[in-house]
C-alpha cells in the first residue's frame, strides 16, 4: 500500500516498495527514454580508441563497423566493464572474503496463489535463496558459495523448493562481489554491473543505478573533466558501496548456526571496522546512528541485529525518566495505532486489483 491522506497516521508516511518484471522494467525505460530523443544503436563493441596524450576515450568501434565518438562515456556494459577496465585498467577490489557467496541459479516458476507481499530470503547451508512473487510468475533463485557447494547440489536444492512448476531450464550466473577502484576515470563512468556487484540478499542493484545517474548529474562535467569533480564522484560512491557491503555482512555474521562449514566461516570471519564499532554502540546501548545518508536506516539495521539475535545490554539513559507504568501505556498506545492502521490496509491482492492489475496482452 502507498501512502494515503490519513492525517496524523502511519498511513500518511508508510513506507513501500515494488516488485519488478526486470525484463518488462527495462523495456519501459527504453521506450520512455526513446520517446524523449535518445538515439539507441544496436551493436557489440570491437574496440575501444583513447588519446595518446592524455588517455581518454576517444571513440567505441562496433563488430559492424559503425564507429561512435563522443565528450563523455557511460560504461554499462556489465561485469566486463569494456571501457573502466578493458580500455582503462582501473583494477577491481574483490570482498569474497566477507561474502563469500559467488553463484547464483535461477529459474522462474508459476504462481499458482495470490501473490506474498514480500521476498522470502530462506537460508541454506552454503546460501540462502529468494523467492520473489510477481502476478504472472515467482522469481527464484539459489545464491552459494561455490568453494563450500556444487553448482549441481545448489541446484538441486532450488528444484525441490519451488512454490510451482519451474517454467524455464535453471541457469547459473557466477558473479564476485566487490567494487571497481574508481567509478569515474578520466572521462568515463562506470555505472551499473561494470561499476561493481552486491550479491542480492538486499536487492540494491536498481538503487546504485539510481544513485549513480543522480550523482553524475550534480557532478556533471564541462570538457575539462577537472580532477576535483571526478574525486568527489568516487568518494561519495565508494561510501555507498562500503556501506552496503557492511550491511549485507552483517547478515552473514550475526549467524547463530554452525551446522555447516560455511557458516562457521561467517560467523568467525574479521569484519570491516566501520561494522564492528556499529555492533559495539548497538551492544552498548542500543543506538544505530545512520552516517551521511547511508541507505538503510536505525530501522532496518534494527531488524537485522534484533532478529538474528544480537542484543544490547544497556540502553538509552534518558528512558529512566519514566516509570515503568508510562513505559508500557506509551508502547500500548504505538500498538493500538498499528492495530488501527492495519485493519484499513486491503490485502495485497485488493490492492493490486484495484491499481495495478497486470494488462490481458501481458497474461499471456
Amino acid at each position: 500500500m502507498r501512502p494515503v491522506n490519513a492525517g496524523n497516521s502511519p498511513l500518511s508516511n508508510i513506507v513501500y516498495a515494488f516488485h519488478f518484471d526486470a525484463g518488462l522494467y527495462a523495456k519501459y525505460l527504453r521506450e520512455y527514454a526513446e520517446d524523449r530523443g535518445v538515439r539507441r544503436t544496436e551493436g557489440m563493441v570491437d574496440s575501444v580508441a583513447s588519446s595518446k596524450e592524455n588517455g581518454f576515450i576517444e571513440a567505441v568501434t562496433l563488430k559492424s563497423g559503425a564507429k561512435i565518438d563522443g565528450d563523455l562515456f557511460i560504461d554499462c556494459s556489465g561485469t566486463r566493464g569494456l571501457l573502466i577496465q578493458g580500455a582503462l585498467k582501473t583494477g577491481y577490489t574483490d570482498w569474497t572474503h566477507w561474502l563469500p557467496c559467488n553463484r547464483a541459479v535461477a529459474v522462474p516458476s508459476e504462481t499458482g496463489r495470490a501473490p506474498e507481499p514480500y521476498t522470502k530470503s530462506i537460508a541454506h547451508s552454503a546460501g540462502w535463496q529468494w523467492r520473489i512473487p510477481l502476478q504472472h510468475r515467482t522469481g527464484n533463485g539459489h545464491v552459494f558459495a561455490a568453494d563450500y557447494m556444487s553448482e549441481d547440489e545448489a541446484t538441486s536444492i532450488l528444484m525441490n523448493n519451488l512454490p510451482g512448476k519451474p517454467l524455464a531450464e535453471p541457469r547459473v550466473i557466477p558473479f564476485t562481489t566487490g567494487k571497481r577502484n574508481k567509478f569515474w576515470h578520466k572521462n568515463c563512468v562506470a555505472i551499473g554491473l561494470s561499476s561493481g556487484f552486491m550479491e542480492p540478499l538486499e536487492s540494491t542493484s536498481i538503487h546504485l543505478i539510481q544513485a549513480a545517474i543522480a550523482k553524475l548529474l550534480a557532478l556533471f562535467p564541462d570538457r575539462d573533466f577537472h580532477q576535483s569533480t571526478i574525486d568527489k564522484y568516487n568518494e561519495q560512491t565508494h561510501w555507498d558501496y562500503d556501506r552496503i557491503r557492511d550491511f549485507l555482512i552483517l547478515h552473514y555474521k550475526a549467524t547463530e548456526r554452525e551446522d555447516s562449514e560455511f557458516w562457521r566461516y561467517c560467523k568467525q570471519m574479521e569484519i570491516p571496522s566501520f561494522l564492528q564499532d556499529k555492533i559495539d554502540i548497538y551492544k552498548a546501548s542500543g543506538r544505530i546512528f545512520r552516517e551521511n545518508d547511508e541507505l538503510f536506516n536505525d530501522v532496518s539495521w534494527l531488524a537485522v541485529l534484533n532478529g538474528q539475535g544480537i542484543r544490547p545490554s544497556g540502553y538509552h539513559p534518558l528512558v529512566d525518566i519514566h516509570s515503568e507504568e508510562e513505559i508500557d501505556r506509551r508502547l500500548q498506545n504505538v500498538k493500538s495505532v498499528i492495530d488501527r492502521s492495519v485493519e484499513t490496509m486491503p490485502s495485497q491482492s485488493d490492492f493490486i486489483a484495484q491499481n495495478c492489475a497486470m494488462a490481458p496482452e501481458v497474461q499471456s
